[in-house]
């Protein structure tokens, strides 16, 4: 109890900075639902209106709103489960095998993770032009996991850095073969970190907007983010309300896995920094 009751001013500060963005959220929340006077702060009235783009066929020069949602889960899908993949296999290799040249590679993969993605665009842009692959979402897919890969690898890294050695000494000890051990010993020890690194890479691919705005212009390979930057390009006769909308619609899949795996997200920065 006097632990709680000492937390309180903190907890009361960061309600009352959190108040402006709560009160901001309400309002986009009720903004989707209804319509508004120019200059008044009070709803006219309750309305579905700007909630059409679900339902209706898509205008000329809009892509449908379903395909493009398709095509942001399934950016954000591949990116998370390659990343995932490469990472847990080479995370173990950095952590648990007397690799050549291990320490300049490990200094490597945090010297790439540093490189802002604007930095490179350009010589991406090129590599995808030179083999194909530009205006394709697997020409995205692909570059996003490899400006990804450095992160999650130096990640899984260190949650296996804190898995003790003498769990793999006693499988091998009993006859299990390298990979027996780390598939049926070790992994299970790291789980926590392989689902947060999944979920931080779902997420990161989920919000990303300059690989795709860039590298896939085209209407076929929209995802949601650039979906959205299209519906204000005109800006004569800009629809806010149907914006909103759209955005409520682009959070809520964020929004929903934050609320169910928020432990897990937090254990991201729950393994080892050994070298």
């Amino acid at each position: 109890m006097t632990s709680n009751f000492k937390t309180w001013p903190v907890t009361l500060l960061l309600a009352v900075l959190s108040l402006p963005i709560v009160i901001m959220f309400a309002y986009l929340i009720v903004d989707t639902v209804t319509d508004t006077t120019a200059g008044s702060l009070i709803p006219d009235r309750f309305t579905l209106e700007h909630w059409r783009f679900l339902f209706e066929p898509p205008q000329t020069g809009r892509a449908d709103i379903w395909a493009v949602t398709l095509n942001t889960f399934l950016f954000a899908g591949s990116t998370s489960l390659i990343v995932v993949s490469v990472s847990v296999t080479s995370g173990y290799a950095l952590s648990r095998l007397n690799m050549p040249f291990r320490k300049f590679f490990l200094g490597g993969v945090l010297t790439l993770h540093a490189f802002p993605t604007v930095t490179l665009i350009i010589a991406i842009f090129l590599m995808l032009q030179m083999t194909g692959l530009y205006n394709t979402l697997i020409g995205v897919i692909l570059v996003k996991t490899a400006l990804e890969l450095p992160f999650g690898i130096w990640i899984m890294k260190g949650f296996y850095d804190t898995v003790p050695w003498e769990i793999e000494m006693a499988g091998i000890a009993d006859g299990a073969d390298r990979f027996t051990v780390w598939r049926k010993l070790v992994l299970p020890q790291v789980h926590p970190g392989l689902a947060a690194l999944g979920l931080f890479s779902f997420l990161s691919a989920w919000s990303e907007f300059i690989l795709p705005q860039v590298l896939a212009p085209d209407g076929a390979s929209q995802v949601l983010s650039t979906y959205m930057q299209n519906l204000i390009k005109d800006d004569r006769a800009p629809d806010f309300n149907l914006f909103k909308s759209v955005g409520l619609f682009y959070a809520l899949p964020v929004m929903t896995i934050y609320l169910i795996f928020n432990q897990k997200l937090m254990n991201i920065y729950g393994g080892g920094t050994k070298g």
